[in-house]
């Protein structure tokens, strides 16, 4: 379900903001449309479809639009032109009173540098959007202490803000964030300020959080290591244009542009790429009760292999024969390749990683096959492709090293 969607969304600053807005619509770009009019398009044409219980994160160099997109989507910031939809409603119409409702019920943020009163104690400052809601003080202590002890900082009620380490600091912005029970939680940098330690830890507590809660999260960051261990999506911005939104295995093996391959080149791609990424689909397989020795020969021979992986008739994967096998098998007269299997195979699921079948390699020469939960066949990863993977070099490279080696 589609929690928040944007939709030709503009924001832009200056005193000439419908021509500016024209020009923009016409795709002039941000450095044009400057120049001609004096003003600074923040929010070009954005448009997205956030679903209900992801984490979104929302990427970019400094100035590329991403927290000023985010305070647009609870109307912190007015935009200029466009919609944003949440639960099918569209908040740019909204009275302000309608939309104080919207904050109190729908949103909650969660800032950078924590926006605490450092005058309040922990427990006041959790409560402190509850207290603007008017409930009354026990109620509104008891979801604060709840809400305190979900992001473990009990025992830490009564100390004042300013007496706590960043990372306890986030925490009970954090907190404070989750104490009115929102829809959606907003987080602009919520953790760029902390040390990577506790920056680490952070991102582990709100994962952990997610699994609990499942709230619609987005989050905000220049960090792609940080979007890519958070985000179910992600969106990538410059200059206030959106220029590519997908998972994090989509943005590292499909970037956009010049822009977004600059963001991964650096990103350890084994620990992100996928066993279904790279695997090969519909592999000539042979099939346990229907083909015999004479059957998976010609198989072999047709598609240029010396080993085949077996299925049952129902596609679940039993394990792989070997050429010489077969044929060993086909001379002494076997009407069936049931006794010359190899069951004694690892298998992988779709989301396994490069990182983790790496082990594999150092067991078999052969390709690992990929299953699903029902070990139904998927497909097969070649040895070649997780080096590749792994390396960076290509398939051709690959072969020259192993030749190499060989001749060695």
């Amino acid at each position: 379900m589609t929690k928040i969607l944007i939709e030709d969304l503009y924001l832009i600053f200056g005193k000439h903001r419908e021509k500016a807005l024209k020009q923009s619509r016409e795709g002039k770009s941000k450095a044009e449309v400057l120049s001609s009019t004096g003003c600074t398009v923040a929010v070009n044409k954005a448009n997205l479809s956030i679903e209900e219980g992801e984490i979104f994160v929302i990427m970019g160099l400094s100035g590329s639009g991403k927290s000023t997109l985010l305070r647009c989507i609870n109307r912190l910031i007015e935009p200029t032109a466009g919609k944003i939809l949440v639960n099918d409603l569209d908040i740019t119409r909204s009275t302000d009173k309608e939309l104080l409702n919207i904050r109190r019920k729908e949103f909650a943020m969660v800032f950078q540098h924590f926006g605490l009163l450092p005058h309040r104690t922990v427990l006041s400052n959790v409560a402190f959007g509850l207290e603007i809601q008017g409930l009354p003080k026990e109620d509104r202590e008891q979801k604060a202490r709840e809400t305190i002890s979900l992001v473990g900082l009990d025992g830490y009620e009564d100390m004042k803000v300013s007496e706590l380490s960043g990372g306890m600091q986030q925490r009970v912005g954090l907190a404070r964030g989750l104490a009115n029970e929102p829809e959606v939680l907003l987080m602009d940098e919520a953790f760029s300020a902390l040390d990577p330690l506790i920056r680490n830890q952070m991102q582990d507590e709100l994962l952990l959080l997610q699994e609990k809660m499942k709230k619609t999260i987005v989050f905000i960051t220049h960090d792609l290591d940080e979007a890519i261990k958070l985000g179910d999506r992600i969106a990538i911005m410059k200059d206030g244009e959106i220029v590519q939104v997908g998972t994090s295995e989509d943005i590292l093996t499909a970037p956009a542009d010049d822009y977004v391959e600059s963001f991964v080149e650096k990103v350890e791609r084994g620990r992100i790429i996928t066993a279904a990424s790279v695997m090969f689909e519909k592999p000539t397989v042979a099939r346990l009760k229907k083909d015999g020795p004479e059957v998976v020969i010609r198989k072999m021979r047709e598609a240029g292999l010396k080993t085949l992986p077996v299925i049952r008739t129902n596609r679940t994967f039993i394990g792989f024969v070997h050429l010489e096998d077969v044929l060993q098998a086909k001379k002494q007269g076997a009407k069936s390749i049931e006794e010359v299997v190899n069951t004694e195979v690892h298998s992988v699921y779709p989301d396994t990683t490069i990182e983790d079948m790496l082990p594999l390699l150092t067991e078999t020469e052969l390709p690992i096959p990929v299953v699903n939960e029902e070990n139904f066949l998927l497909g097969l990863v070649s040895q070649t492709s997780i080096i590749v993977e792994m390396t960076g070099k290509d398939d051709k490279e690959i072969k020259e090293i192993i030749q190499n080696a060989i001749d060695l």
